[in-house]
């Protein structure tokens, strides 16, 4: 049976605050030295398939320069290989995508040229590693129309996900688009497998613009819909605080994602960095750190991209610190996401104090303590900044008026 995968890697998410507001969720770096696109290319590859399109829209450029033509996982091929395929205006497209159904509606003719049995449709914003050869096997042995992947989750977590509901033999029975509340606790991963001519056929109905919000629902009653169950790790990085919790469970002693599987690798485009150097009074415990790193201050508990300074006296703890960022001397960061090419200045405070106010413009996203600094925004030495604050990028350290930037406020606009 002939596959193409289908990647959905277009969306906007307002969820991740500043860290999407120069990429796409997909090109966001995730665990040091990977992107969160890497995760699905690499199973895409590990699993046998070579036949890839990733369907692009929002903010692509960081992605593409990413990706490239595919080389770091084998998929620079003449034949098959990765395949970018962005929105366009033309006979009977009408340019913006207006969801995952009719992102692939707009590349149907693509898919009709590769001649293929199946379609393989995956999202490009989730952290896992998945054989897909098992759950393309299951759909051929069920001889369903779709296969949906499911996984259980949090009965705190269903208002996150589509909520499926099965028989005895795993046919889908009952869908529920992100209800508010479920008893139900089989959450759709947003991995599908349909038949070729099945997906054509129901994309023919242009009402039609979402796999989960529309088309899930409107066929399960008339089409053998099946629900693969997947055990494995897998995290869906929709918020600021589920991206926070995915790099920091990978400094578990055990952690129930295994960057380190050599039958499992990981593939990415990585940059000449130098090796990691640690200053005589450096402190480090229970970090991912990355190459090209110098380390003159302490780290604990954080997880750095490569070419990342963290100067003497400056301390890092339970954070996120994307790459070529600059810790000044003597500053403390604390519970914070910094992304690319920020600087801090020297005994700056982030994560400042034990006031936990929400966000006032972003309450329901930024919550928790995390605060997080956009790309190559620069903060003023001695500044403290408080909790739940939010820094879009390219701030300059003149914008700053005030030494306390007080928890819940945000500096800068999308």
């Amino acid at each position: 049976m002939k596959t193409l995968v289908m990647i959905m890697a277009g969306g906007a998410s307002e969820n991740l605050s500043v860290l999407t507001a120069v990429r796409s969720e997909p090109a966001i770096p995730f665990g040091g030295k990977f992107r969160i696109i890497d995760f699905p290319l690499s199973n895409c590859v590990n699993s046998g398939l070579f036949n890839v399109a990733l369907l692009t829209q929002y903010m692509p450029r960081s992605l593409n320069d990413h990706v490239g033509v595919g080389k770091p996982w084998d998929l620079d091929r003449s034949q098959n290989g990765l395949r970018m395929l962005q929105p366009y205006l033309g006979h009977g497209h009408s340019g913006w995508q207006h969801g995952t159904a009719d992102s692939v509606r707009q590349n149907l003719d693509f898919a009709e040229e590769k001649r293929v049995d199946n379609v393989l449709i995956l999202a490009g914003d989730h952290v896992y590693k998945m054989d897909y050869r098992y759950m393309l096997n299951f759909h051929q042995q069920t001889k369903a129309d779709v296969t949906v992947a499911v996984r259980r989750v949090s009965p705190f977590e269903t208002h996150r996900f589509g909520i499926v509901n099965v028989d005895s033999n795993l046919q889908v029975t009952g869908f529920k688009e992100k209800p508010h509340r479920s008893k139900e606790t089989l959450a759709s991963m947003g991995i599908y497998v349909f038949n070729y001519q099945i997906l054509e056929n129901i994309l023919q109905d242009k009402s039609l613009n979402d796999f989960g919000r529309d088309v899930l629902p409107k066929i399960i009653e008339t089409l053998k819909v099946y629900a693969y169950t997947f055990e494995g790790y897998w995290a869906d990085i929709g918020t600021l605080q589920a991206y926070w919790e995915a790099n920091m469970a990978l400094l578990s002693e055990t952690p129930a994602l295994d960057l380190y599987d050599p039958d499992w690798i990981i593939y990415t485009r990585s940059s000449e960095q130098p090796p990691v150097k640690i200053g005589e009074k450096a402190g480090v415990g229970s970090n991912l750190i990355s190459n090209g790193c110098v380390i003159e201050g302490t780290v604990e508990r954080s997880v750095l991209s490569s070419g990342v300074r963290v100067e003497a006296g400056a301390v890092v703890r339970d954070s996120v610190i994307m790459e070529d960022a600059v810790i000044g001397a003597n500053a403390k960061i604390d519970r914070t996401v910094i992304d690319k090419k920020v600087v801090v200045g020297a005994g700056a405070e982030i994560g400042y104090g034990a006031d936990n106010i929400p966000n006032h413009q972003h309450p329901a996203n930024l919550n928790t303590g995390l605060t997080v600094i956009g790309k190559r925004t620069c903060i003023p030495a001695g500044i403290k900044i408080g909790r739940n604050v939010a820094i879009y990028p390219d701030i300059k350290a003149t914008a700053f008026k005030t030494d306390v930037i007080p928890s819940g406020e945000t500096i800068g606009k999308p």
